[in-house]
């Protein structure tokens, strides 16, 4: 087990950058890929891919692979503790946030999206 004072300034670290914030906000929302991540922060998709694996590392969020696709999501009821209590203080403090409604609405744009239309533009 790592200790405490080391897993807080990596979760720290992971939201010291708005963008990661945004994403763990409208992960709040339910499970995205790496597609629709990249379209609601508006950033190159390495650059999201980056943000994520930042975000994965510190435990705030948890990624899957279906195919050559990512998904992330929030972490469960078994994440740590210090992780828990993170999240709950991101939504708590951000709720009402201007960028936050504007992300949750480009969401809701995105989820609308056919998924083949929407990552088209990643095939290899």
């Amino acid at each position: 087990m790592e200790p405490p004072v080391r897993e807080f300034l990596r979760i720290a670290t992971a939201l010291s950058d708005g963008h990661r914030v945004r994403a763990v906000m409208f992960l709040g929302r339910g499970e995205l890929c790496l597609c629709q991540v990249v379209r609601i922060l508006r950033v190159a998709p390495s650059t999201a891919s980056r943000h994520m694996t930042i975000l994965r590392q510190a435990g705030l969020v948890e990624a899957r692979k279906e195919g050559r696709w990512t998904y992330y999501r929030l972490p469960g009821r078994k994440a740590p503790a210090q992780v828990r209590q993170v999240l709950r203080w991101l939504q708590e403090s951000l709720r009402g946030d201007r960028q936050v409604e504007q992300d949750v609405r480009r969401l809701e744009v995105v989820r609308r999206m056919r998924k083949e239309r929407l990552c088209a533009c990643y095939r290899r």
